[in-house]
């Protein structure tokens, strides 16, 4: 049987603290060991620039690790000499981000996860988005195929860089280890972050593209119409769990002049732990971004049978399928509506689209990622 040699930038997944693209390339990474130990077609070599983390899969045969000097302009320098030094070895490269350095003497493969920095440029700094573009840009053009994260973003791909169709492959995210939490570990995180009975929760990291502010605006009409209706105890509260990411602070502000200050919650990071606790007890889960590539958190929500809101653009409507609600996340009294549908429905009405939701989520699976980026692999070494 031939046996090919693949080598892969790893540095989107070797990190302790996970978020976003760094789930998707740990997972992806993750389950591609599981699928290549039982297969012999194909010898990794996983390239860093520091000692992988301690939940990478372990080293063994046809499954090693590199790092790779110096750690500065690592993606235009090292790796390249790399590739150019075991050109004769390496049939593939292959990145699960969007950075290909700009010459590479073997052919590669490189995913999109999304595209929000050309559709919503005022979501980032000015070096970042300036950096995603071009080298974005570039790495698209020269790759032999471009993996992507949803049939929304994969229009975006080939209509922004004009590369064929057929060299866009949709590989979809899933959910990585879902951990079952106690009641007591439930009722620590409910007290941990003073928490009512009823709340809403939106789980990221914060910042601008994910449209808080609209958020807060709708939550605050939401309100009112709970005060309008004379309720005084029980209130519905709002949750933002999550770290503070760039730009943040237009949305600290905002909070912080809520006249529903005391209703908003703001967590910071949290444990796996937390988030699974705190998820599984919200009323619904709310992801109204302007621009998603996938939407985890949504996908998350399904898992647990918890509702959720989402935006009815972009990727979100394919992650929820039948199985959420969805709103126009421009219009804040849209979103607001939203939140009282969840907060007025049925007992009936909520196991229709719990029902629903169980079985869009089971259209997700690491395995079928893997599976389908391993398909890809051989593709392009066979036609090279």
């Amino acid at each position: 049987m031939t046996s090919h040699s693949v080598a892969i930038d790893g540095n989107e997944a070797n990190v302790p603290n996970r978020v976003g693209s760094n789930i998707y390339a740990f997972e992806l990474l993750t389950e591609l060991e599981k699928q290549l130990a039982e297969k012999k077609e194909w010898d990794v070599t996983i390239l860093l620039t520091s000692h992988p983390v301690a939940d990478m899969p372990p080293v063994r045969k046809g499954w090693r690790y590199v790092i790779l000097r110096p750690k500065k302009f690592w993606t235009q320098w090292a790796l390249p000499r790399y590739l150019a030094q075991n050109k004769k070895s390496v049939d593939l490269f292959f990145t699960p981000g969007h950075y290909a350095p700009r010459y590479s003497p073997v052919p590669y493969i490189c995913a999109v996860l999304d595209l929000a920095f050309l559709s919503h440029p005022a979501s980032f700094t000015l070096r970042d988005r300036l950096q995603l573009t071009h080298w974005t840009k570039y790495s698209v053009q020269h790759a032999k195929k471009i993996i992507t994260i949803s049939q929304a973003s994969k229009r975006e791909v080939v209509d922004d860089y004009h590369v064929p169709a057929n060299n866009v492959i949709v590989a979809y995210p899933a959910i990585g280890k879902i951990e079952r939490v106690s009641a007591q570990e439930v009722l620590q995180s409910i007290k941990k972050f003073s928490l009512p009975k009823s709340f809403f929760i939106s789980l990221g990291t914060i910042q601008p593209r994910k449209n808080l502010i609209r958020l807060i605006e709708a939550f605050e009409s939401f309100s009112r119409k709970q005060q309008g209706l004379g309720k005084t105890t029980d209130l519905y509260h709002l949750v933002f769990a999550g770290k503070q990411g760039w730009l943040a602070k237009p949305i600290l502000d905002r909070i912080e002049q809520s006249p529903f200050r005391e209703l908003i919650h703001l967590t910071g990071f949290i444990t796996e732990t937390e988030k699974w606790a705190l998820l599984r007890n919200a009323a619904a889960s709310v992801t109204v971004g302007l621009k998603e590539g996938f939407g985890i958190p949504a996908l998350e929500a399904l898992e647990v049978g918890t509702i959720p809101i989402v935006s009815n653009t972009s990727s979100l409507p394919e992650v929820v399928g039948e199985g959420a609600i969805l709103v126009n996340p421009t219009n804040s009294l849209e979103i607001a509506d939203g939140l009282w549908k969840v907060a007025t429905l049925k007992a009936r009405e909520k196991a229709i689209l719990r029902k629903k939701g169980r079985e869009q989520r089971a259209k997700f699976s690491w395995k079928n990622t893997a599976a389908t980026v391993l398909d890809l692999w051989q593709d392009v070494v066979n036609t090279s």
